[in-house]
């Protein structure tokens, strides 16, 4: 039952964002029953349950024999009184780049005279499951800026942010997104991040390069994938054996799995980390192995953070510019609540910032 109701929800809430975008407008058909169902993979029922709730909030009109058109009643889409409320939920809130994250949004946001929200899952799809429900239940707030939970693997709450975006509440990702919703998101290109710092390392004469990479968010997935391309571009061999993956629970034991993980580090000159925090405890590793970096063991890392630049070996890192990617963030969410169209994706570059954890076995062709 709950899932029907998240479909009829999803093809409001589709209705909704094409009359929003100027794709449909007032008088326009929309699409046939029959191509409702094929699109979203449900029964008629849903479909014409989803048109009845569409009619009796005045979207659209029903004519028996004609199909369903936009309503062309001047008020289409009655506006929802502001409560000057933002939502923003992230994974973490002191530490990392979380902080900077937050720092921005509220600089936005204030200038515009919004105040925030902030709520903090700890990478944990059952907390975030209690936030989105709050949300919906209590109805205070004009959008809603999200950092995904686990993001690399199935998410069991991708039905109440239907239900909050069929609410006329606007969702935007932020440093991930959730594939299977239809939302903006603004990010680091984070393929691209993978494949930079990958071949910075193949330009200093790397080749036996390595990988420890995070497994349950999509980041990880999305570094690896750039991982891979660069190495294939340049005709290494591809070697599984040479890539960790580390969930969020073995990143916090990270010393536990010190073994295994150095294990797939042999015969490798360098790796690629998937960001600051683990190439720190990668390097703590190392330490106590006697593994020198960069003389044994050269690390490369993403994201730039304090971490990279104050750690014991300062790392190599590719940029990820966090307080422009907020302040995009922050500005395509007021043109959400303003009902303006904003792109359904937008992901930033950086550059590589280099420090003393990579040793140069050729001199680089940058």
């Amino acid at each position: 039952m709950e899932e029907a109701v998240a479909k009829y929800q999803e093809i409001c809430l589709w209705v909704k964002k094409r009359l929003e975008s100027g794709e449909l407008k007032p008088g326009d058909k929309v699409e046939s029953e029959y191509k409702l169902c094929h699109r979203f993979q449900v029964s008629r029922q849903t479909v014409r349950h989803a048109s009845s709730v569409l009619e009796e909030e005045g979207i659209v009109e029903r004519f028996r024999g004609s199909g369903t058109y936009i309503s062309s009643k001047d008020q289409v889409t009655p506006k929802k009184e502001k409560t000057m409320q933002i939502a923003v939920m992230t994974t973490f809130v002191q530490e990392y780049i979380f902080s900077t994250i937050i720092r921005e949004l509220e600089e936005q946001f204030s200038n515009a005279e919004y105040s925030l929200q902030i709520s903090v899952t700890n990478n944990s799809v059952e907390k975030e499951r209690f936030i989105l429900k709050n949300i919906l239940n209590k109805n205070t707030v004009d959008g809603l800026i999200a950092e995904t939970t686990k993001s690399g693997l199935p998410n069991p709450n991708l039905d109440i942010y239907r239900e909050i975006m069929a609410r006329g509440i606007p969702v935007l990702f932020i440093n991930s997104y959730y594939p299977q919703l239809e939302a903006p998101h603004v990010s680091l290109n984070d393929k691209m991040a993978g494949k930079l710092v990958t071949n910075y390392l193949l330009q200093c004469g790397h080749q036996n390069i390595a990988a420890v990479l995070k497994s349950d968010d999509g980041q990880g997935h999305q570094r690896y994938a750039g991982y891979l391309e660069a190495l294939m571009e340049a005709n290494i061999r591809i070697l599984d054996k040479r890539v960790a993956w580390l969930d969020s629970r073995q990143m916090s034991e990270f010393e536990q799995n010190a073994d295994w993980i150095c294990r797939r580090l042999e015969g490798c000159t360098a790796c690629v980390c998937y960001n600051d925090v683990m190439a720190n405890k990668l390097l703590a590793v190392c330490r106590s192995r006697g593994i020198g970096v960069p003389e044994n063991l050269s690390v490369i890392s993403i994201d730039n953070s304090d971490v990279a630049a104050y750690c014991e070996v300062p790392l190599t890192s590719a940029e990820n510019p966090i307080r422009d990617l907020a302040k995009i963030a922050a500005l395509e969410m007021l043109d959400m609540i303003d009902g303006k169209k904003v792109p359904h994706s937008t992901e930033l570059e950086g550059e590589i910032v280099t420090r003393v954890s990579v040793a140069i076995l050729e001199q680089p062709q940058l």
